[in-house]
């Protein structure tokens, strides 16, 4: 069994940065890729970037250039760095784990969520 646990969502102001973090624990050598999707109200649940075991990244035209995706294999955790934040970049943001190979941003493509971290990007 895999166990995704994120952290460090919060409230920001706009132009602002935040970290996310995911810890995996449980069966976690079975996961091969991992990636950041969110969701906010009213609005249809977006994959914003992904990143294989060996560190390929691929992200969502939305956060390109503002969001980086990173892991560290020796902990189980994986980071999203947001910076540049924008009002709409707020949505609850869960971390996803994949055993396929490879980063995708294809929410289809994942085999385990953890339950959320609330991302609020206002003034």
């Amino acid at each position: 069994q895999v166990q995704l646990m994120e952290t460090g969502g919060g409230l920001v102001q706009p132009g602002g940065s935040l970290r996310l973090s995911c810890v995996v624990s449980g069966s976690s050598a079975s996961i091969q890729g991992m990636g950041w999707d969110r969701q906010a109200p009213g609005k249809e649940r977006e994959l914003v970037a992904g990143i294989s075991r060996a560190g390929s990244t691929r992200y969502a035209d939305s956060v390109k250039g503002r969001f980086t995706i990173s892991r560290d294999n020796a902990k189980n955790t994986i980071y999203l760095q947001m910076n540049s934040l924008k009002p709409e970049d707020t949505a609850v943001y869960y971390c996803a784990g994949t055993q396929r190979l490879g980063a995708t941003t294809e929410a289809s493509d994942y085999d385990y969520w953890g339950q959320g971290t609330q991302v609020t990007v206002s003034s």
